[in-house]
């Protein structure tokens, strides 16, 4: 397909340089053909004024009326030039021109010849197996093939559940026949949902490894085109090619961005979307049948998904892919270093334990970023350093050592991580201090990383209420040593409210509110513009979760201050040791606090 499209370009611009010639060439007056007996005879009456010999054989030049003439030359014909010369004509001479006969045919024939091989050319795509070319409406699926690059559920680790409930459909595609005579129907599509990064496109085309069927793969903004029609066409010649390869999977990634619900905006029912996803809803559960072909979708939004689309018929099975646990995520770091050299007694355990909250991506990444790291500083093999500056980095961001920061705005940094720091150490049930830093990393001037012990899925208010506390924990250091604040706790109040805003209405964890939810997830989308959320609640109640909201951030502003106040010497000394090695280890902090670490909740 690469070298028709050369030919086509090349064709192309021969034929142009060819109709270049031809149209700007200049335009000649026309010449007067003579035999040699009118030639001499108007030399002899002084009737031409110039007279160009061609070698031999011809003579082209002008009378002194300015018309052209030309003539040939007899042989034997010596007394030419003493004619000319008594007559006072003008002579020059010019080798013979001998145009090859195959120039003169390329000049002529050439355009032609081009344009028959562009035609000839252009008729093979439109109607080769590819053809796309004028063909709006066919589908723009990519066609896998299983045997090539071959992906199986040994690629994949950390979603085993995910897994089993996709064996029936491998089976089902090995042997149909084995279902059919128990009266079983196997689900006709497999709607896959989680976070990004977490192996739905991997699922999809392990499935069809494993089960060795043609796999179409497809995304859901490629129906979509600005042209009325072509997606609920696509759809069709989607599902008519995957009749014809049955049994096949047709794999549609980011099904969202043609399934939202219908309705939710200000357009007509006639928008291009909802016309495909009508046809998308006829496909997979009208009266054609679609005996042997499986509709897997993956997206990050299932909640925006039409209902039509979700009911059993058509999408009957959702499985949902989760972030893996620490278990996964160490079979998921196996898979990847496989690929790169490791030291020998590598731990990849302590790899994953500290690697909460990664996706299979993410760990990939990681492996890369250490490898790459390694590299650089030219390693033979990587080590547990490696993983944790690449874990580093993708937490913290990437170190700015060319940021010039003016030591009064380095102090500051310091006594601000140092506060975090400090609070999340004497916090009971807080999250581990990975490491401080006041080295610039991303956006931020100073970083304090935590590294929870477990994945922790259900939180408490003890805990909630501590994250609160060590989000104003570098407010308060700032204002105790310096007695102002600066903009560098603007993330933090953020991070502050919005949890003690949960706590309020989500979580039913205030006593005066109550065990009421009083936040509504629902958004309002129009012409994919967000309008924000509709308020189920009356003034009277909003002015509460405000009181409750500025009471309970003030509460724990406060229970911080006290928390550093009481330990502040130790403050002075993480800051100080902030300010001279720039990065500090979690371990560093607890060594100071000794036996203080994590107290028993006091009144």
């Amino acid at each position: 397909m690469k070298n028709e499209n050369l030919l086509i370009i090349f064709s192309i611009l021969v034929l142009a340089v060819l109709l270049m010639n031809i149209f700007s060439s200049p335009v000649e007056s026309p010449k007067e053909t003579l035999i040699y007996s009118q030639f001499a005879y108007q030399v002899r009456q002084g009737q031409v004024s110039t007279a160009n010999i061609i070698g031999e054989t011809s003579i082209e030049g002008t009378f002194l009326d300015g018309r052209q003439f030309q003539t040939n030359i007899p042989p034997n014909n010596p007394n030419l030039v003493e004619m000319l010369r008594q007559n006072d004509v003008q002579i020059s001479y010019s080798p013979e021109s001998g145009t090859p006969w195959y120039v003169t045919l390329l000049v002529h024939w050439g355009p032609f010849i081009f344009i028959f091989v562009i035609w000839i050319l252009l008729m093979k795509r439109m109607q080769g197996p590819a053809g796309r070319l004028f063909s709006l409406g066919k589908s723009k699926a990519q066609r896998v093939d299983p045997t090539k690059k071959r992906i199986t559920f040994q690629d994949i680790a950390g979603v085993q559940e995910c897994k089993d409930e996709l064996v029936e459909i491998i089976e089902y595609l090995k042997d149909p026949s084995r279902f059919r005579k128990l009266g079983g129907r196997i689900p006709k599509g497999v709607l896959m949902s989680g976070s990004p990064g977490t192996g739905k496109t991997l699922l999809a085309k392990a499935v069809a490894g494993e089960a060795e069927v043609p796999f179409f793969s497809i995304s859901g903004s490629d129906f979509v085109e600005m042209f009325v029609g072509v997606g609920a066409s696509r759809v069709r010649d989607l599902f008519e090619e995957g009749r014809k390869n049955a049994p096949c999977i047709l794999f549609i990634d980011e099904i969202d961005a043609v399934g939202r619900s219908r309705g939710a905006g200000l357009g007509s029912g006639n928008d291009e979307r909802e016309q495909t996803l009508n046809q998308l809803l006829v496909e997979m559960d009208g009266f054609d049948a679609t005996e042997g072909i499986i509709v897997i979708a993956a997206t990050n939004r299932p909640d925006v998904l039409d209902p039509a689309l979700l009911r059993p018929g058509r999408f009957d099975r959702q499985v949902a892919v989760p972030l893996p646990d620490v278990r996964g995520r160490e079979e998921i770091l196996k898979i990847h270093a496989q690929k790169v050299v490791l030291n020998d007694g590598i731990n990849l355990e302590k790899i994953a334990k500290g690697t909460p909250g990664f996706s299979g991506a993410d760990l990939k990444n990681l492996v890369n970023e250490a490898a790459l790291g390694a590299a650089r500083k030219n390693k033979t093999a990587l080590t547990l350093e490696d993983f944790e500056y690449a874990r580093d980095k993708i937490l913290m961001g990437p170190e700015r050592h060319s940021m010039v920061m003016s030591e009064k705005e380095k102090r500051s940094t310091a006594y601000h991580e140092a506060g975090h720091a400090l609070v999340a150490a004497l916090t009971p049930k807080s999250d581990p201090v990975h490491k401080v830093t006041i080295v610039p990393r991303g956006r931020a001037l100073g970083v304090t990383s935590f590294l929870p012990d477990n994945d922790n899925r259900a939180y408490d208010t003890e805990y909630l209420a501590g994250r609160v506390t060590i989000a104003m924990g570098g407010r308060a250091a700032e204002e105790i040593i310096f007695d102002e604040v600066t903009t560098g706790a603007s993330n933090d109040i953020q991070q502050a409210t919005s949890t003690a805003r949960d706590m309020i209405c989500r979580y039913g964890m205030s006593e005066i509110v109550g065990p009421i939810s009083l936040d509504n997830n629902d958004q309002h989308y129009v012409f994919g513009r967000d309008f924000g959320k509709e308020r189920e609640y009356s003034d009277d109640t909003a002015s509460v979760i405000d009181h409750e909201l500025r009471k309970m951030v003030i509460f724990h502003d406060n229970k911080a201050k006290q928390l550093l106040r009481d330990h502040i010497d130790i403050l002075h000394r993480v800051a100080d040791m902030l300010m001279e090695q720039e990065t500090i280890d979690g371990s560093q902090i607890l060594a100071l606090l000794g036996q203080e670490q994590n107290p028993s909740p006091t009144s």
